[in-house]
């Protein structure tokens, strides 16, 4: 019998590990052996999952990793996306990783059947929920709720009025025990003034329903619980306004915005930007949401035009600008149809683009056609990154620095910070 035992070298971007030959095996670490009937002999780096779900959860795909080879993951996939585009950059920095138990914000499902309901995350490629018991990733006041939030979302059920004709909410028969089917997203996030809890796919049926929320928000003091049964978020419970902090201003949090998924990690991008950033007196922050850059980078010595297409967002960045009376000037532009031209972005002497996961492919080429000569590109998605840094790259800018950050710890998915110089 041929012995066919490899070794594990490195882990694909999508979480396999890989052999020389080019086999892949889920769940291996760098340096476990893989065997010829697909078994896993662990190696010096393969740990212990920090969680009982790990495996079936769809949430994470790398707890098996060491630090050391978790941190060279995150370095790798930021460095190879440099690297299949030849952008030479000139210095990649330790990569920045969030620690355990600091995930502010999470987009979970919740089901039932039956009266029983589930809420977690899917199964890797499959639609079936795993029952979240515990969640090493997310903040603890995130997974304390859980467990009631399972209870609240039974008793709505069972308080949802019967529809006429003897149907439930989605069509089955109903009778003296039954208990309507149920689907929604929650939505959770850690805010100034506590947890920010997002139900969408549910209204609150019935004055019994609406006060088991009232009942559930304050014996947990949320501090916002909204409900979108299909028409918009409608605020159940909302005792003073909701904010977040960025930089040092409050800003009002619109439900269901987006927020870095770590403290820490949106530290090291922010810390970044204002490291390479100091002292520039017009910077374009565009893709902008709330003003997580703007609000760190404008002072004395800096402007800083905060570009942001949702209007709910613009309009909160708005507001705390002006009460906090910071040279932060918002703008509602869908930087998509209609990105910042070159003769526009002439008037700034640096650009902070921070877009969604496909990446800001008509901005930047306004970019490169203009006479910005530093650019600070914030990505979460290395590959569309890397498409856009090219183009930059053409145009005669210098790649100076990358700093790769994984805030979804455990997970393949990695973000970035890059520094870009045109020299004149």
């Amino acid at each position: 019998m041929i012995d066919e035992s490899e070794e594990i070298l490195r882990i694909a971007s999508k979480g396999d590990g890989v052999t020389a030959s080019g086999r892949f095996a889920w769940g291996a670490a760098p340096g476990d052996i893989l065997h010829g009937d697909g078994t896993l002999e662990w190696g010096p780096h393969h740990v212990e999952p920090a969680c009982r779900h790990f495996g079936r959860c769809g949430g994470c795909q790398l707890q098996q990793l060491d630090e050391e080879s978790l941190e060279a993951f995150v370095e790798a996939r930021v460095s190879n996306a440099s690297a299949s585009q030849e952008l030479g950059a000139e210095h990649i920095a330790p990569p920045h990783l969030s620690p355990p138990g600091t995930r502010r914000r999470a987009s979970l499902r919740a089901e039932s059947s039956g009266g029983r309901v589930v809420i977690g995350f899917r199964e890797a490629k499959s639609h079936r929920l795993v029952e979240l018991e515990e969640c090493p990733v997310l903040a603890p006041e995130l997974t304390a709720l859980l467990g009631p939030l399972r209870k609240l979302l039974i008793t709505m059920g069972k308080a949802a009025p019967e529809k006429k004709g003897g149907q439930s909410r989605k069509g089955g028969k109903s009778g003296k025990h039954a208990t309507p089917r149920m689907a929604a997203d929650i939505e959770m996030t850690l805010v100034e003034q506590g947890v920010d809890l997002g139900v969408k796919g549910l209204t609150a049926e019935g004055l019994a329903a609406t006060e088991a929320m009232l009942a559930f928000a304050q014996e947990h003091g949320l501090a916002r619980l909204t409900m979108d049964g299909g028409y918009g978020f409608e605020t159940v419970w909302e005792p003073v306004p909701v904010t977040v902090k960025l930089g040092d201003v409050s800003v009002p949090f619109p439900p269901g915005s987006f927020l870095q998924a770590t403290r820490d990690g949106e530290d090291a991008l922010v810390g970044a930007a204002c490291e390479w950033l100091k002292g520039v007196p017009t910077v374009a922050d565009l893709f902008s949401g709330l003003g997580t850059f703007a609000f760190a980078l404008a002072g004395p010595e800096t402007k800083v035009l905060a570009a942001e297409a949702a209007r709910d967002v613009h309009l909160a960045c708005k507001a705390a600008a002006d009460r906090a009376q910071l040279p932060v000037f918002a703008q509602h532009r869908d930087l998509f149809r209609n990105p910042l031209q070159a003769d526009e972005l002439g008037k700034f002497a640096a650009v902070v683009l921070d877009p969604p996961r496909a990446g800001a492919r008509e901005q930047v080429e306004c970019i490169a056609q203009s006479d910005v000569e530093r650019v600070v590109y914030i990505s979460c998605n290395p590959s569309s990154w890397s498409r856009d840094a090219a183009r930059l790259v053409e145009e005669g800018f210098r790649l100076v620095e990358l700093r790769p950050v994984g805030q979804f710890r455990w997970s393949t998915h990695v973000e970035l910070a890059s520094l870009f110089v045109r020299d004149r």
